[in-house]
């Protein structure tokens, strides 16, 4: 449980920082284990491995999902793509870290510009690709601390909403979402042939 003169320490830092970009919140979280540090800041190429060893978990969590559609190994971003995709600054990725510096859950995100288009407003989206925290730190607070922060750098962006996809075979992390207020926005529907 985080208390309220961090929570408070947290917010107002948030309220003071006006360059979302290199943003660092500072949090205190207490565990079993004793008092650790973490933080949340943009990934850095030293991540990598761990953004891969995440990723395989959410690529096994879909596989055991829909094994007709996700393979039970695999990559979904080769070492080069993630490079490319942790310089670019219209996908910002964010990593929570511990004391250690171990990656300990991550938010792939792309800002969407839906300008100018035919039948959409002229908005910015942040759309969260990808959030998903280490299966062994998960009950710690970490998805919602990278979910808010998600949250304020896409304000800090000028973006209007923050969107993802679920997978229905997903419903653990669907409850997530919705404990962090998200509401339905379209449903993808199918066929199988």
């Amino acid at each position: 449980m985080f208390h309220a003169p961090v929570k408070q320490l947290v917010a107002e830092q948030l309220l003071r920082e006006c360059d979302m970009r290199n943003f660092v919140p500072q949090f205190i979280h207490h565990s079993k284990k004793g008092r650790k540090q973490m933080y949340i800041r943009k990934a850095q190429p030293k991540d990598i491995p761990g953004l891969n060893r995440l990723l395989g978990q959410v690529l096994l969590v879909h596989h055991q999902g829909r094994p007709d559609i996700f393979q039970a190994t695999g990559k979904k971003y080769t070492d080069e793509e993630l490079l490319r995709i942790i310089k670019d600054e219209d996908r910002p990725v964010f990593v929570c870290a511990d004391d250690n510096d171990e990656v300990a859950g991550y938010a792939f995100c792309i800002l969407e510009d839906h300008t100018p288009d035919h039948q959409m407003q002229d908005i910015l989206t942040m759309y969260i690709d990808d959030i998903c925290v280490d299966e062994n730190r998960r009950g710690q607070h970490i998805g919602s601390l990278l979910y808010r922060h998600v949250l304020e750098y896409a304000r800090s962006r000028g973006c209007y909403n923050v969107t993802l996809n679920v997978w229905e075979c997903n419903p653990g992390a669907r409850k997530f979402y919705e404990a962090c207020g998200m509401k339905p926005l379209k449903t993808g529907m199918e066929t199988v042939l």
